[in-house]
């Protein structure tokens, strides 16, 4: 088996150099045998402007003929300058002359309300204690009920000398018979 793997990648690397040697070599074109046929004539399409033989580009890729296709295709967009209309670039935007006293009304009410303090009765004198109305448990309504915990009754059964028979009793009642 391994002597097969061997002679396997050796054809393998022989026909991959062989393939190698083939496209370094420039191909040549065959004479025919028979008649010689007449030459054909290649014309080269005229250029809007033509390149000199020296400076004449390499072949162009599908990808970039694809390119120049589209942006000739897409209309290129005008370059504006946006600097040319800017303002004055340092602004203060900051209200130095701002008085919030004279623009903001809320000032006015606080005023108000000050200059109306002295003149209204306080709390305590308008407060009469007849008029506080005192019930006891009115929040009782809210409190949680307490509930049993009945491992802890179980627990301290088994402490006490009495809940012994208590405890007899329970293993005869939780042992199943059958």
């Amino acid at each position: 088996m391994r002597d097969f793997q061997f002679w396997l990648y050796i054809i393998v690397g022989v026909i991959y150099l062989i393939g190698r040697l083939r496209k370094k070599q420039p191909e040549q074109p065959e004479a025919p045998a028979g008649k010689p046929e007449k030459p054909v004539r290649q014309f080269e399409r005229p250029t809007a402007n033509p390149i000199p033989a020296a400076s004449a580009p390499k072949s162009l890729t599908f990808e970039e003929l694809l390119r120049e296709i589209t942006e000739s295709k897409t209309p290129q967009p005008e370059y504006v300058d946006y600097d040319d209309n800017l303002k004055e670039e340092e602004q203060d935007l900051e209200d130095v002359e701002y008085n919030y006293r004279k623009q903001d009304k809320i000032y006015d009410v606080y005023e108000e309300a000050k200059r109306e303090a002295f003149n209204r009765p306080s709390l305590e004198e308008t407060m009469k204690v007849e008029d506080t109305v005192v019930r006891y448990e009115k929040f009782k309504m809210f409190e949680q009920e307490q509930r049993r915990d009945l491992v802890q009754e179980y627990l301290a059964d088994f402490k006490d000398p009495e809940g012994l028979k208590k405890a007899v009793v329970m293993s005869e009642i939780l042992q199943r018979k059958f």
